[in-house]
């Protein structure tokens, strides 16, 4: 299985000077332990890590001396754009492919290794977990005028995977039609192509503010016991 990890975070909410996953996290860089994870997985063979030009100097060194191949892509202006990059650079023998966040340090290996059996059986799949929150929908003054079923709400997360071919042809179309999307499940609903949950269990966070990485640190600590 051929994995994308999308490297190209900003500090701006973490109000940091520099990309997060740079940000040191028990004693390492936060994408150090998201590549951990990423080499640690049985289903993984090839990683692709897709970030901008002014981080490759501090993240190579996290791509060196490890068993699997990990190769550097430049990515996008967008995340779109850096998952378009990141398909055009697989190998040619790609049928298969999983993306993920490199905030989201927290991913076990076991995450990778399920969501890769999913996509391998035919399935387009996503990770996530589910709502605990009674979520309101507001209006731009404030005003709360819905309050959808919980038991229907899902928290999107990565890794997500899918088939290559029909990843590339959705994000033509979206090219072709000016669609921004935040996540590539976001092309799968809007072309009416399936899309699969699976369950990521509640640790799988993404690291965006301060308190993220207090949160984040408390688990590693708690997982090295």
């Amino acid at each position: 299985m051929h994995l994308l990890i999308a490297a190209a975070g900003s500090g701006r909410r973490m109000g940091a000077d520099r990309n997060k996953l740079l940000l040191p996290l028990a004693g390492r860089p936060v994408l150090a332990w998201t590549l951990e994870a990423a080499l640690a997985a049985k289903a993984i063979a090839w990683i692709g890590l897709v970030g901008q030009p002014v981080d490759r100097a501090e993240i190579a060194p996290l791509m060196e001396g490890v068993a699997k191949p990990v190769v550097w892509i430049e990515g996008g202006s967008t995340r779109q754009e850096s998952v378009q990059r990141g398909l055009a650079a697989l190998p040619a023998a790609a049928t298969h492919v999983l993306i993920h966040d490199g905030a989201r340090c927290l991913v076990e290996p076991s995450l990778f290794d399920r969501c890769a059996a999913a996509v391998e059986s035919g399935d387009a799949v996503i990770a996530a977990t589910p709502v605990t929150d009674t979520i309101k929908r507001v209006n731009t003054e404030g005003l709360i005028f819905d309050t959808p079923d919980r038991s229907e709400l899902w928290a999107a997360q990565t890794p997500q995977g899918f088939a290559v071919e029909q990843l590339r042809e959705g994000h033509r179309q979206a090219l072709a039609r000016g669609w921004s999307v935040t996540d590539d499940a976001s092309l799968y609903e809007r072309l009416g192509w399936h899309v699969q949950v699976l369950d990521a269990g509640p640790a799988n966070i993404k690291v965006t503010t301060p308190f993220d990485l207090t949160v984040a640190e408390a688990v590693l600590a708690l997982r090295a016991v």
